[in-house]
């Protein structure tokens, strides 16, 4: 069964009619929001930048929320390829047992291994992260606005519940609780154009890292809030999910605009579904799910829904196994190694199709 599915834009269709594909049209790659999903593209990321980017020299722009965001981390550093061996193993493997006379996992608790493991993973290296020659990190979060400015245990549940609420009228009005703030590297603008949602644009650095990363995999009480983030605005910072679960952003391609060709032009998005949901909020907003004309110069790769029903338990890895496989972390480990040594299967399909790009086989987004 073919496992990989590619979905292209009318813009990116055209291109790939045109100019075929090759590493050197790719100005940005995202990296979405979505736990355990995010495994599933261990190989494409391993093959992408361990591989098929490193034929080109083209700056690319890497935009990423939650796991996305320490995906999009990962492959700026070193030998990218050990290091998304390493963060597969070490996400795969993580786990957390309830404090003696504790029933659950506390947020705090994990907040705190979280950042211990963010520290072993990085420390020394954030300068390699920083510095890469071609590859500039876009770091997604959502930051509280007034009642949640700061994170509460009475005020942070209505503050969300208001959220949820105003979401639901007009995503815009989303913007009155949280707003997108992003930490880009080496001084680099915004690859989309961010009138669609409240914005701000914040520089990374070596100090700011590491609270700007925990932030963006930091879940609504799940994990505490990342408050006051050096070089950023005060508050409360939150998984950039809320505010850009899938990234549907206005993706821009300046190189294209200004007339020096299809250098650039693409938007290229391994992704674990076809949809690119707005934000978290809207994963139950089924009319928000659709392609617009923000993803007009995008390509898609998903894994073809038939396919992800022949994986252990007939889906992706997902945060629910945390509850389902409750302490037996032998079997989760067991069933998430399964899923991803599958999807290199998604890997070798996409090496296959760049080398003779059938049109046929791409699908409208």
């Amino acid at each position: 069964m073919q496992a990989l599915h590619i979905h292209a834009g009318p813009k990116a269709l055209a291109h790939i009619r045109e100019h075929g594909l090759q590493p050197e049209h790719i100005g940005v790659i995202p990296g979405a929001a979505g736990g355990p999903k995010g495994l599933i593209l261990g190989p494409l990321d391993r093959f992408i930048f361990g591989d098929w980017l490193t034929q080109s020299t083209q700056p690319v722009d890497q935009v990423g929320a939650s796991i996305g965001a320490w995906r999009m981390a990962t492959a700026c550093l070193n030998d990218s390829v050990a290091a998304f061996e390493l963060l597969e193993h070490q996400y795969i493997h993580q786990h957390y047992e309830p404090l003696p006379g504790k029933k659950r996992v506390s947020a705090e608790q994990v907040s705190e291994a979280f950042g211990q493991s963010l520290q072993a993973f990085y420390g020394g290296r954030i300068p390699e992260v920083l510095s890469h020659p071609r590859f500039r990190l876009h770091i997604v979060t959502s930051r509280g606005r007034h009642i949640l400015h700061r994170e509460h245990p009475l005020g942070t549940p209505l503050g969300y519940a208001g959220a949820f609420l105003s979401n639901a009228v007009q995503r815009r009005a989303l913007g009155c609780w949280l707003e997108r703030v992003v930490f880009s590297g080496q001084g680099a603008r915004l690859p989309f154009d961010a009138q669609d949602f409240r914005t701000r644009a914040v520089g990374l650095t070596e100090g700011n890292f590491m609270p700007a990363l925990q932030a963006s995999c930091s879940i609504p009480f799940a994990l505490k809030a990342v408050h006051d983030i050096p070089g950023a605005p005060a508050g409360a910072y939150w998984d950039g999910g809320i505010t850009d679960y899938h990234l549907h952003l206005n993706w821009t391609a300046p190189d294209e605009v200004a007339g020096k060709g299809p250098e650039r032009a693409i938007v290229l998005y391994p992704h674990f579904q076809q949809n690119v949901v707005p934000g978290w909020l809207d994963k139950a907003l089924k009319w928000r799910h659709g392609a617009t004309a923000f993803l007009d110069s995008t390509i898609v790769l998903a894994p073809n829904p038939e396919w992800v029903k022949t994986l252990p338990n007939g889906k992706l890895p997902d945060r629910k196994d945390f509850m389902t496989y409750d302490r037996d972390l032998a079997g989760r480990v067991k069933v998430w190694n399964a899923a991803t040594r599958a999807s290199q299967q998604l890997a070798d399909e996409f090496s296959n199709w760049l080398q003779n790009p059938v049109l046929s086989m791409v699908q409208p987004l």
